[in-house]
């Protein structure tokens, strides 16, 4: 699944680490999610939409 995380981070000037902290989640769980290699569970999809203020189809895409 592409994802848009590693921009949507940038813009909001946060590392992994501050993600993963704001998101109670691991700095490897974002890491691997950037990078495609695990797609995120619908509730951290949903944390995730909240934290950024963008609905889930605006981060994530099925490719």
């Amino acid at each position: 699944m592409k994802n848009r995380i590693k921009v949507l981070r940038a813009e909001n000037n946060m590392t992994q680490a501050d993600l993963a902290n704001s998101l109670q989640v691991s700095r490897q769980t974002i890491n691997a999610i950037e990078r495609g290699k695990f797609d995120p569970s619908l509730p951290l999809a949903f944390r995730m939409s909240r934290l950024f203020k963008l609905p889930i189809e605006e981060i994530f895409q099925d490719i």
